[in-house]
């Protein structure tokens, strides 16, 4: 089976990215396929990633006072 191919532009940013994660013996194509199949990653892979960090229980904190008033959106 013969399949098409497409030339694209790439910045030079992105393409240094691309050849960076091509393995040995592997096409750019390859590389594009392995990359944005194993880019969907389940949610629950982030689940507590952010507990961490300071900001988020003052973020979170905002989010309930905002829904428990009323207040949806920002006045800013």
């Amino acid at each position: 089976m013969f399949m098409g191919t497409k030339t694209i532009t790439i910045m030079d940013d992105a393409y240094h990215l691309l050849k960076s994660r091509k393995m040995k013996n592997e096409s750019f194509s390859d590389v594009i396929r392995r990359e944005l199949k194993t880019s969907k990653r389940p949610l629950s892979d982030f689940v507590g990633a952010w507990k961490d960090i300071p900001e988020m229980k003052k973020i979170f904190d905002e989010i309930l006072e905002r829904r428990h008033s009323g207040k949806w959106r920002s006045t800013d």
